[in-house]
């Protein structure tokens, strides 16, 4: 069943265009590709300025499942930069590109692992902005022993994860609030 992509990018991404993470990801069904491929540029035009991007990070025709990833790219910058996380990505078998913060040449490694490994790639936690502790501990846990499960599982201090991940359902609540009462998308987006 279709479901509004609008819907869906403030049901999942709320936080983002809030300004409190990154980076968020949806599934989207659809059985128009023209129209999605429509969606995601007028989203781009229209969210640009705000500083955030849409993409397509895996998309299968058959199934007309696409995985929408929606991100501000000066944030990832600097997740990406991250020496910790570099470190942590190259020993994933990510190729570092010169610029390491590289968004596009990241996104497409990510996205090649999406579409052609049968793994689920569990490093995409660090391109959502989640805590690098958490990633790494979800890995080498296989999601178990966890310390609190929000959001995402959290390996850290479960207060702060507990903390963090309420004010991330508030935001989606009230985000869902103003969207439902008519509030376009593009006055919910905050400038970075």
């Amino acid at each position: 069943m279709e479901r509004n992509f609008e819907t869906v990018m403030i049901e999942q991404c709320a936080p983002v265009l809030a300004g409190l993470k990154p980076a968020g990801l949806f599934r989207y069904e659809t059985r128009d590709c023209a129209d999605l491929a429509a969606r995601v540029r007028r989203w781009n035009d229209q969210l640009g300025e705000k500083g955030l991007k849409v993409r397509v990070l895996k998309g299968c025709a058959q199934t007309h499942r696409y995985l929408i990833y929606v991100y501000r790219e000066s944030r990832l910058r600097q997740v990406l930069a991250d020496e910790a996380v570099q470190e942590f990505l190259q020993r994933e078998g990510y190729a570092l590109p010169e610029d390491a913060a590289d968004c596009d040449g990241m996104l497409r490694q990510l996205s090649r692992r999406l579409c052609c490994e049968a793994d689920f790639p569990h490093e995409i936690g660090v391109f959502l902005g989640y805590p690098l502790t958490d990633v790494v501990g979800f890995i080498e846990n296989q999601g178990r022993n966890f310390t609190c499960c929000g959001c995402w599982k959290a390996y850290g201090d479960p207060d702060a994860a507990a903390r963090h991940f309420a004010q991330l359902n508030k935001c989606t609540r009230v985000y869902l609030r103003l969207f439902h009462e008519g509030t376009p998308i593009f006055r919910l987006a905050v400038a970075a």
